[in-house]
């Protein structure tokens, strides 16, 4: 070769690997170029596949430089490194005169994201923009695979595909060969990337499931998953039959309004009712996040079957909330509940209504509006707050409710140990306000009781650990309320004052032994509490005795979470005053390698009776029923626990809760039991509740859920069906019936379709 064809050779190769680079990153999207200076020494650090920044690496068996036709060709297993990219081909051509690139022969780009293209033929134009590739394919992030005939880019923004399928499953080989199609694609004759909307359009889409066409739109377009951030597009869509709505299809649309708000409109046709549409927005800010969901339907009432009846009319709900900073101490949030219609949620089958979403957690069948601010520190907490209720069970009357406004709360730690211990000062204050009482057959008329309350108390604590293991830990704690009450029965008011306080000393003394590969722990327990005698809020006198004013100790269970607690009540209004011992004792073992089981045995003693106790907890004699709480981890993958309150006399089941969670490698599930024989309804009560996930063969299997009512013999709901399941795809029908007399919503079967694609959204129905 002559000296001319040499140095011809030598900035051909820069050409080459310059056209080979750009069209890397031409198939990337990413900015191209048309030309780049020979490669020099530079003083920059190495990148991670050793080249200094700006320089290439060329490896072919032959290079052929043609001075007539001014091409350069790499041939034989040619590999081109650049910038982290990495260009395999068995042919490479740079055309010196057009600047075009022609890669030949399983051309393979492999990108620094990890992501890898594939092409029978690749071909770009002297501008490095513009191209055209035969026998497409890709592996993306996430192992999402796009395949064509040929793909054409028009743009740095806009490519084009044709006769396509595009999938996120594997595509694997079988233990005969034979090659199994992905669990779920879509096929079209054209797809279109449009990087700029941050959308991939289809023209004449299939989506196929299990090799079964399944669904066909003339366009169709979801998010493009290769672009960061969340994008527009098509979610997994909600489908239903049942007696009440009918065929039900609801199709939610993610709309990426910004990288920081986005809208998801989700409406519900049904066959039998009119239209409902949800929607749920959010928006971040540089502060906070604001979430609020919302529905709206013009409908008459409907029964359980669908049958209409009452006036048409709007009927709608708001689920909202919102937390902000204000700076790095003080935070201020919100929350906003409130339906049209008591039963909106189950006659429309809207899911995850019960959550908490402020400050305050809220019940099942109770909307919480809250408006709040808070402090807190390492060694304070200060929060205000207000709150309203909507009840939307068959008893509930929103007047009885009250407006809660304000309540504050707040602790103080000094940083210095005062007295050898931790001392925390507190203070709290509430007005409630209600329309109307809560007495039986109250009406519009009869007056709420209005309070005020304002409490500040002390609580001291130290801790003392001896040579031998026993741990003491003396107590104090002192409270004074201050009461304002009116509109009571009859008339009138109240104004009360008081100071409430105890004394004592927790005792702890384990003993440890080691045990091969397990460690036992055995640990007794003992709670010594003086108080002097309470003077409790007195309102009346009935048969039975004197009122109480209770507010906020109403619902009370006597557990292993609150044995060893000095008061057990959970308010203010109520005091447990006297003198009182609380025993126990916990066993413990450890495996090394992480099973685990505990079991605890206690109860509590009085100096005298306590009638302030409801009679089904358990607390009111002078020796309480007995507290047994086990919980264990025998095998990984299973976890089971138990709590009991057993009869102080005759041991007798009062009060079981028993239940399992299992998650192993071929399925999932929980079951609860419970028996109950006198809740704080004053009724016997008894039911189990279970789910599961079950894969039988491959990736088939079944799902279910059930919730028995044992004291009524009824199955309040049952849920039933095949599912299918692997990494990007979750599949099920199930059969769904609830027996629920609930005012005017019965009986219902429903079959519902849960759906998972993955890359396409989120689950239709979550349980």
């Amino acid at each position: 070769m002559t000296k001319a064809s040499r140095s011809a050779q030598d900035l051909s190769r820069a050409r080459l690997l310059a056209g080979a680079a750009a069209l890397g990153l031409t198939i990337l999207g990413a900015p191209a170029f048309a030309q780049m200076a020979p490669a020099q020494t530079v003083s920059a650090a190495p990148s991670a596949d050793g080249l200094a920044p700006g320089a290439f690496y060329l490896e072919a068996n032959q290079i052929i430089a043609n001075d007539k036709d001014k091409t350069v060709t790499a041939q034989g297993d040619v590999e081109v490194r650049y910038e982290g990219r990495t260009l395999r081909a068995q042919q490479v051509t740079y055309n010196q005169t057009t600047g075009v690139v022609t890669a030949n022969g399983k051309a393979t780009l492999i990108n620094p994201d990890g992501s890898i293209q594939f092409a029978d033929s690749l071909t770009l134009d002297d501008q490095m923009r513009a191209g055209v590739i035969q026998g497409f394919s890709t592996r993306l992030a996430g192992d999402v695979k796009i395949a064509a005939a040929s793909a054409v880019r028009r743009s740095d923004t806009l490519n084009e595909l044709n006769k396509a399928i595009y999938t996120p499953c594997p595509v694997c080989v079988d233990e005969n060969g034979h090659q199994q199609g992905p669990s779920w694609s879509i096929r079209a004759d054209k797809v279109v990337q449009d990087k700029k909307r941050k959308i991939i359009y289809y023209r004449n889409a299939t989506i196929i499931m299990l090799g079964v066409p399944v669904f066909y739109a003339p366009v169709f377009w979801h998010a493009d998953p290769t672009i960061p951030g969340e994008q527009s597009g098509l979610l997994a869509p909600r489908i239903a039959a049942s007696r009440r709505r009918g065929l039900s299809w609801e199709q939610p649309y993610l709309w990426a309004i910004s990288p920081s708000q986005d809208l998801i409109v989700s409406p519900q046709i049904n066959t039998k009712v009119n239209p409902f549409l949800n929607l749920a927005y959010r928006k971040r800010f540089w502060s906070g996040q604001v979430d609020v969901r919302a529905g709206y339907t013009y409908e008459n009432d409907l029964r359980g079957d669908g049958e209409r009846f009452g006036d048409r009319t709007n009927r709608s709900y708001v689920l909202a909330n919102g937390a902000f900073d204000i700076n790095d101490y003080w935070r201020w949030g919100f929350s906003a509940e409130r339906t049209s219609d008591d039963l909106i949620f189950d006659k429309y089958d809207i899911q995850d209504v019960y959550e908490q979403r402020g400050l305050f957690a809220t019940e099942d069948r109770r909307l919480t509006s809250q408006l709040y601010a808070t402090r807190q520190d390492q060694r304070s907490y200060f929060s205000i707050s207000a709150l309203s209720f909507q009840g939307l069970r068959p008893t509930d009357i929103d007047r009885t409710f009250p407006l809660v406004a304000p309540l504050i709360e707040a602790r103080w730690e000094p940083y210095a140990p005062v007295l050898g211990g931790r001392l925390r000062v507190a203070g709290s204050a509430v007005v409630l306000t209600r329309d109307q009482s809560t007495a039986l057959n109250s009406t519009r008329a009869d007056p709420g009781i209005d309070s005020k309350r304002a409490s500040a108390s002390i609580d001291w604590r130290s801790n003392y650990t001896f040579d031998s293991g026993l741990r003491l830990s003396p107590f104090l704690q002192a409270r004074g309320d201050i009461y304002n009450i009116t509109d009571l029965p009859g008339g009138g008011s109240k104004d009360a004052t008081r100071l409430v306080g105890a004394t004592g000393v927790d005792v702890s003394w384990p003993f440890y032994r080691r045990d091969g590969d397990r460690t036992i722990i055995l640990e007794p327990l003992a709670q010594v509490a003086i108080s002097p005698d309470v003077h409790q809020i007195v309102l009346g006198h009935d048969g039975s005795g004197p009122i109480y004013f209770n507010e906020d100790s109403l619902a009370l269970a006597y557990d292993e979470t609150n044995l060893f607690r000095v008061n057990k009540f959970s308010g203010f209004d109520l005091y447990e005053g006297g003198q009182r011992l609380n025993l126990g004792g916990r066993a413990s073992v450890v495996y090394d390698d992480g099973r685990h089981a505990s079991l605890l045995v206690g109860r509590s003693f009085r100096s005298e009776d306590n009638r302030l106790f409801p009679s089904y907890t358990g607390l009111q004699r002078q020796s309480s029923d007995w507290i047994v709480a086990a919980e264990a981890m025998p095998v990984h993958g299973l976890q089971v626990f138990s709590r009991a309150r057993l009869d102080a006399e005759s041991l007798a089941l009062n009060r079981i809760e028993a239940g399992a969670d299992v998650n192993l490698p071929r399925g999932d599930g929980f079951i609860r039991y419970l028996r109950d024989e006198n809740d704080p309804t004053g009724f016997r009560r008894e039911d189990v509740d279970f789910a599961g996930n079950v894969q039988l063969y491959g990736n088939w299997g079944v799902t279910f859920r059930g919730v028995r009512d044992l004291e009524r013999d009824v199955w309040r709901r049952e849920e039933f069906g095949p599912m299918y399941r692997n990494q990007c795809l979750d599949f099920a029908v199930v059969w769904v019936h609830e027996e629920t007399f609930n005012r005017t919503v019965g009986p219902s079967d429903s079959v519902q379709v849960r759906l998972t694609l993955a890359t396409l959204g989120d689950k239709g129905y979550s349980q």
